[in-house]
């Protein structure tokens, strides 16, 4: 456990990404890793972050049982409130769904596999 008070900091990075930072060690590294965050090389450590393109809310659940996890173990945790699970989506506009019957059938001019 890291003996000074800097906590563990997850938030929303300004491209979207869930992200950490702060001062730890091995056990609070171990516990980063198996809530799924990744650990990127970078000119000052590492970068430590969670996957792309997950959905925010799977990012929500793995942020706020990381921040649990860490919390349970001790550390002082700071988790950004746009990361609880329920937060309100941002206000960019997301690409409308698509029904599973507009992609279960082949394009047009094709004939359908066998």
């Amino acid at each position: 456990m890291t003996l000074d008070t800097e906590p563990i900091r997850i938030s929303r990075g300004p491209g979207g990404e869930v992200e950490v930072e702060g001062r730890f060690d091995s056990l609070a590294a171990g516990i980063l890793r198996h809530a799924g965050f990744l650990f990127e090389p970078a000119l000052r450590g590492h970068w430590i972050r969670l996957p792309f393109d997950m959905g925010r809310d799977w990012e929500n659940q793995r942020a706020t049982w990381a921040a649990e996890m860490l919390t349970a173990a001790r550390y002082p945790v700071h988790l950004a409130p746009d990361l609880r699970p329920g937060a309100p989506e941002s206000s960019t506009p997301r690409a409308p769904a698509r029904s599973p019957a507009m992609t279960a059938h082949a394009p047009p001019g094709r004939r359908p596999r066998r």
